[in-house]
């Protein structure tokens, strides 16, 4: 059985072959990438935060969990379900990287939707 595995990573960071299939979970392109050299299997727009609670949250790390109560209430309720299945399925095949072109590493919506899909995962 396939070991898998789920992972956080700037779009800015060199892709590499232990990354799986890289999804993109930011509803705007980054800046300044092209998408030849990003190398991004799918870009779930939809399953990003909504423009106002990105905006809401936007530079405020004291408000993070604010923010993930948030996003988890939209991923549950707001978010097209068919995007929400197609990034569980493909999350269940095997090693998968979430991509996000944030500068804080430790307080995106990649982060929040990782901890949301571990605990829908059981993990």
């Amino acid at each position: 059985m396939k070991r898998q595995e789920l992972h956080v990573k700037r779009v800015y960071d060199p892709a590499d072959a232990a990354d799986g299939k890289r999804v993109l979970v930011d509803r705007l392109w980054p800046r300044g990438v092209a998408r030849e050299r990003a190398k991004i299997d799918l870009w779930l727009k939809d399953i990003a935060p909504s423009a106002g609670l990105r905006r809401r949250f936007h530079g405020n790390p004291a408000a993070w969990a604010e923010f993930r109560t948030a996003y988890f209430a939209e991923l549950e309720h707001v978010a097209p379900p068919a995007a929400v299945r197609e990034l569980l399925d493909l999350v269940k095949g095997g090693t998968a990287t979430l991509l996000y072109a944030a500068r804080d590493e430790t307080h995106n919506n990649a982060v929040a939707l990782k901890e949301w899909l571990d605990l829908r995962r059981g993990g």
